[in-house]
């Protein structure tokens, strides 16, 4: 079982008990993190694009890329500019691939909506 999912604005293919580096997230090492912008989900076989599926993950470092080199230079003009950039990123280890279930909060959410009153106004 694999699933394509959204992590800010950046698509990666996951499983159970994979380790991958994902953009800097704003986590502390050894929490977990869920993810539940699921694009495309694989399970057995059967494909599917509208899954509810919840990416739970665990949080194991925070490091830097390799440096990038940014070198601009104007031949016969004396013009060189040389910048660097590391990129951040995180460390997380893909622990399950759950179905999302609603919440208490949500659930209740939807009673009250669902449930409605009728005030009668009464002439005075």
């Amino acid at each position: 079982m694999y699933a394509i999912v959204d992590i800010k604005g950046k698509q990666f293919k996951v499983e159970k008990n994979q380790t991958i580096n994902v953009p800097k997230l704003n986590q502390k090492i050894g929490t977990k993190v869920e993810f539940d912008n699921i694009l495309l989900s694989n399970d057995k076989g059967k494909v599917s694009t509208k899954s509810k599926l919840k990416v739970i993950a665990k949080v194991i470092s925070h490091n830097f890329e390799d440096k990038v080199i940014v070198f601009k230079m104007k031949r016969r003009k004396g013009y060189q500019k040389k910048n660097g950039h590391k990129q951040q990123f995180t460390t997380i280890e893909i622990k399950d691939l759950k179905t999302a279930t609603k919440t208490k909060k949500a659930a209740t959410k939807a009673k009250k909506t669902t449930t409605t009153k009728k005030v009668e106004k009464s002439k005075d």
